[in-house]
Formats: C-alpha cells, structure tokens, sequence
C-alpha cells in the first residue's frame, strides 16, 4: 500500500505547481490523509510522538479557527517538496554506487592524507565548495564517499564526524551563497546590497571555520586515516578519475539551475523534478540503463517502505506550522519585539531574533515559514534597525538551523543515512550552533556602529 500512496501523493503534488485547480488540491488533501492513517500503523518511537503531538495541535488549531471540515484538505502541502526528495534519492544514490563516484570522491579526498584530521579539514572544504551548486544533494553524495575511510572508526565517533563536518561545511557555505533563497530574502527585506554584506560573512566564515579545524585538529589528532592511499598519484591522473564525475555535477547543476530560472519552482522543488530524468538518462549514458533498473527496483522497494516514519512526521508538522501561521496565536510577538527594539542597544533585539530562530526551528517551521512570519512581526518598526546589520543576523540565524533542526532537510537526510534520529544528530551541532549565532550577532552589533 505504501509503494502506491506515497509515490501517488508526490506526484500529485508536483503536478499541483504547474496547474492550480482545486479539484488537484483536494485531492492532494484526501491521498495526504490516507497517507498519515496508513504511516501512523509503521511509525515508531520520536517520530511517532512527535507526529502524533504535532497532529494533535494542528488539529486543535483548525477546530478553533472555525473552518469548515472540507478545508481540513488545503493544510497538507507545507512539506511535500522535502518529502518527495526522501522519496526519489534512491535514484542518485544508486548512480553514484553504479558509477563509482564515492569511490572516486573518496579517492582525491585521501590523497596524501594520513590523519582523521587532515581528511576532516579536506572533506569541508569539498562538501563545502560542492553544497554550492549541488545544494543539499551534497550530503548523501560526500557521506558516502567518507564512509569506506571512517569505517576503522566507533560508530558514534564516526556518526559525529559526519555530522559535524558535513552539516557545518553546509550551513556556512549557504550563508554566503548569493543564490540561497534565505540571503536573497533577507537582502530583499531590509534593502541591502549583497556586496555591503559579503565581506562580514566572510569574515564570520573565517573566525566560524578556524574555530572549527582547530578544534577538530585537537579532537582527531591521535587518529590514523587507515585506508589512506599511501603512494603517490599524478595529478592527471587524478583528474582522469573524477573528470566523469565533474561532468555529472556540472549537469546536474547547470539543469536545476536552468529550470528554476525558466519556472520560477523553487531550488528544492527543481531537484526533485529532476532528479529522476537526470538520473535515469545519465545511466544509459553510461551505459548501465538496464542494471540500473535491475537494481533501483528493490532498493526503492526497500527505502519507500522505510518512509513511514518521515512522511507520518513531516505531514503532521507541516499542518501544525500551517495552522499555526493562520492563527493569531503570535501576534504577542510583536509587542514583544517592538518593546525590544526600542532599547538603547540592539543587541538584546537581535538575540531576541536568535531566540525566535532557535524556539522555532526545534518545533517545525522551516526557516522560511519561520522568517515570513517574523517580517509581518517586525514590518510596523523594521526601518528603525540598522539594515546591514539586521540582514547579517536574519541570515545568520535562519541559516544556523541547517545545523540542528530535527525538521530541516540537511539533518533529517544526514539522519536517514545514518540510520539515526534527527534529534540525535542535530544535538551534536548545537553547541556549534550558539556559537555561530553569537559569533553573527556580535559581529552585526559592530557593524550598526559603523553604519
């Protein structure tokens, strides 16, 4: 039954972002319910209660706003695009195994390197360069490519390296990253310039970043790379080995890119459009069309009926935040921010921000929902903060929940992979977290007296 309902409520869901009806709409909302009762009898333990917690206030929310029971089928769609990304991974993480790009990856990355603590500064700035133009399909491909060189490694230890390296290296390339949709809104808001703001997030990465390496200097120096390539390759034969899977890249990237400038769908809902034409026409180019097929049949099988947990979860949290946003249950807020901002200073204002970001993210929102919902709080005073400086802490703070948050997509896909609960692996970033965040505010608290 899953194998049709999930894969049935995706699709639906893609075809609802290019015809807007609202038959499709309701349909969405009837095969959203099923999906839940049915995901309800296989979720187990966090997910299950937090779902079921989630369901329980949404459903709380919609009675008190006094709708009538056929509107129950419009609040299901907040986090459909993430869970068609679970959905449809399989495909890429397929093609990378078939053309051994993890093993090629992994093979430049341990180039020369004989210790856990180079390979963690290595890894970074790989998952890093490449979490620019691949976006968050950059995870599962660079966990996979580590994990044949930490297998020597505990479980926990290994689990927290990929956490901490994967998800910083991540998070802080978005925050500088001109096509993030978080920089651009935050920009768009306040009426900043991109170019004002660049170099104090550069400068915020650099402090963030040496924070980090010496840190995992210290933490992984007595641990030895074990499966390091000892003898010397040539760097054109270097190349050679990851020229295929460059090419992959620049496709992938240059399509998504393509489509999302042509319809306007959003970066996330692009890859997941794509992802499978990419993927499927790539194996036949490499000429692996029929074992790829051969392969994808079982292994989906498998991962889609793995989803219960995530698509029970996910749908729960994604009604609550709905109905929470239609309510009227934070206009407390704003007087709050309002008393705030008429302070002094602005630095109990900003890390009021940060509070709002940190409360949030841990109960659903998405930043996105989460930053929408702060801009109508703040649009009655927002031109009394300084604009650079405002932007350097919504970016900062939005973005930081790529860390942490058990409901954003960099954690719960890590998580996945690891075969761990989100909560688990986003505790591991959280410290790291405040710091980043306290090192943005102090840094945009500068900056409001240079402006």
């Amino acid at each position: 039954m899953r194998l049709f309902v999930y894969p049935t409520l995706i699709l639906l869901f893609l075809l609802s972002t290019f015809f807007h009806h609202s038959l499709l709409s309701g349909a969405i909302g009837i095969v959203a319910i099923i999906t839940l009762v049915i995901s309800a009898v296989y979720a187990r333990g966090l997910y299950f209660t937090s779902g079921s917690v989630f369901l329980f206030f949404g459903g709380c929310l919609f009675i008190m706003s006094g709708q009538s029971i056929h509107a129950l089928l419009f609040h299901f769609d907040t986090m459909l695009g993430i869970l068609g990304l679970f959905l449809l991974l399989p495909f890429l993480n397929l093609l990378i195994k078939m053309g051994r790009y993890d093993t090629k990856l992994r093979t430049s990355m341990e180039h020369g390197m004989n210790r856990v603590s180079h390979l963690y500064r290595r890894s970074f700035i790989v998952c890093h360069t490449l979490g620019l133009f691949l976006n968050i399909a950059t995870l599962p491909l660079v966990k996979e490519s580590l994990t044949s060189s930490l297998q020597h490694l505990p479980k926990n230890q290994a689990d927290r390296f990929y956490s901490q390296n994967l998800l910083r290296a991540y998070a802080l390339c978005l925050t500088w990253s001109p096509m993030e949709v978080m920089v651009v809104t935050s920009l768009d808001v306040t009426g900043t310039s991109y170019l004002s703001i660049f170099p104090v997030m550069v400068l915020i990465l650099i402090i963030v970043v040496s924070f980090d390496w010496i840190v995992s200097s210290i933490k992984y120096r007595h641990w030895p790379l074990k499966n390091c390539n000892d003898h010397v390759t040539q760097s054109n034969k270097m190349f050679s080995h990851v020229q295929p899977f460059i090419l992959l890249l620049l496709t992938f990237f240059l399509a998504v890119s393509t489509f999302h400038f042509i319809f306007q769908k959003g970066y996330l809902l692009s890859i997941v459009i794509l992802i499978v034409p990419i993927t499927v026409s790539w194996a036949f180019v490499i000429k692996k069309g029929r074992r790829f097929f051969q392969l994808l049949v079982p292994l989906w099988r498998e991962r889609t009926n793995g989803l219960a947990n995530y698509f029970y979860m996910f749908l729960s949290a994604g009604f609550f935040v709905e109905m929470l946003s239609q309510s009227n249950h934070l206009l407390f807020l704003q007087e709050m921010f309002y008393t705030v901002s008429n302070l002094s200073t602005a630095l109990p204002f900003f890390c009021m921000i940060a509070g709002y970001f940190l409360i949030t993210s841990l109960i659903g929102f998405h930043p996105l929902v989460s930053f929408t919902l702060l801009i109508e709080l703040l649009r009655p005073f927002l031109d009394e903060v300084s604009s650079p400086s405002l932007a350097i802490v919504f970016i900062v703070c939005s973005l930081s929940t790529v860390l942490y948050s058990p409901f954003n997509l960099s954690v719960t896909i890590l998580a996945d992979s690891l075969k761990l609960n989100p909560y688990r692996v986003g505790m591991w970033n959280f410290p790291f977290a405040l710091l980043y965040i306290s090192i943005g505010i102090f840094i945009a608290y500068l900056v409001t007296w240079l402006t």
